[in-house]
């Protein structure tokens, strides 16, 4: 039996909508000033998923900021709180996840995310990433003579982990917050339901 012209519109968005459902959990990674936050809450809206910021969630475990953690703890202190909180975040159902910068520096973390949701990189220049972080004191990497020096570091560290867990990468320079979340939608309905994991490298989006 065949629909009606005027519902084929509905179905194909009710179709849109349930393999973008089977993706299940949603995780971005990047570097700090990528838009992590930003552009997960959009997505998360636009979804009708949950949002949860994993730098937001040690806060509130902790009662302390970022910078203050460091301050007092160290950075080894805060990775192991953020692999507490990312074990626990990535249990979750239905969510879209902004982790921060450095969460894939564990293995386990990398393993969480890679088993546990589609992961997206967003990747964006480290000028882009300057203009977005140059008044942010919330940054205690950052908090040095030469930021652009460090962050140039902190990619070339980062950038085989982030390759390592992505199942698609989202360039950043796009024009504004919107077009970014049609461009991860576009590649959720045509990636999920997910494929089983393999060695394949995952495919840029330009």
């Amino acid at each position: 039996m065949l629909l009606p012209q005027r519902l084929l519109p509905c179905v194909e968005a009710f179709i849109r909508f349930v393999m973008i459902e089977m993706c299940g959990n949603i995780f971005l990674v990047g570097l700090m000033g990528a838009g992590k936050t930003t552009v997960g809450r959009a997505l998360a809206k636009k979804l009708n998923k949950r949002f949860i910021d994993s730098d937001h969630e040690i806060e509130a475990r902790t009662g302390a900021s970022i910078p203050l953690i460091f301050e007092i703890e160290g950075e080894t202190s805060f990775r192991q709180r953020e692999s507490d909180v990312i074990r626990d975040l990535t249990a979750q159902s239905d969510i879209v996840l902004a982790t921060g910068g450095g969460a894939i520096l564990k293995p386990e973390n990398r393993a969480y995310l890679k088993t546990r949701g589609t992961v997206i990189y967003l990747r964006a220049s480290v000028n882009s990433i300057l203009q977005r972080t140059s008044h942010d004191k919330n940054r205690p990497l950052l908090q040095t003579a030469d930021p652009r020096a460090r962050l140039e570091q902190l990619s070339r560290e980062r950038e085989p982990y982030y390759l390592e867990v992505a199942d698609f990468i989202v360039d950043t320079g796009r024009p504004n917050v919107q077009s970014l979340v049609q461009t991860i939608v576009a590649q959720l309905e045509a990636a999920c339901p997910k494929a089983p994991a393999g060695n394949d490298e995952p495919k840029p989006t330009s």
